[in-house]
């Protein structure tokens, strides 16, 4: 078993999926505010249609926001694991190599912290946002009932 391998594979699997979900999130966040620009409220006759069209995609967001500490925590343990099987096998303890090998196993957990906060914050944002489309259509809908 190539231990060096398994490191790799977990410091660039579990960092490189947390570095394609952060960019996934600022993504999807730029791909709706644009969206919202250019959204004519006034053009649905329905509230659910409106609803479905502002709401998509923002799924994805949250979805990132709440995984994200799990999938660095998940890195996390398995660069302990791999620093415990490796002072395992060498049969030696040395301080300095189990300190740098725990820190840079902790660097997922931080990864995750940092995917996740701006991932809940937009998501967020884009919730204020389509309860104000929301309120808007709503809004359009009473003038149009009154004016008629």
């Amino acid at each position: 078993m190539n231990i060096a391998l398994l490191q790799d594979v977990v410091d660039y699997g579990v960092i490189g999926l947390l570095g394609v979900m952060s960019f996934l999130t600022f993504f999807f966040w730029i791909e709706r505010l644009l969206f919202y620009r250019s959204l004519k409220v006034e053009n649905y006759p329905f509230k659910e249609a409106l609803e479905m069209d502002v709401s998509n995609h923002i799924h994805i967001l949250s979805t990132f926001g709440s995984n994200a500490p799990y999938i660095g925590l998940l890195g996390t343990v398995f660069g302990i694991i791999l620093t415990f099987y490796t002072m395992g096998l060498s049969g030696e303890i040395d301080v300095k190599h189990i300190m740098s090998s725990l820190a840079l196993a902790l660097k997922a957990t931080a990864m995750g912290l940092v995917v996740a906060i701006p991932a809940i914050f937009l998501y967020n944002h884009l919730v204020r946002k389509i309860e104000k489309i929301l309120a808007t259509w709503e809004l359009l809908q009473k003038e149009k009932s009154r004016a008629a």
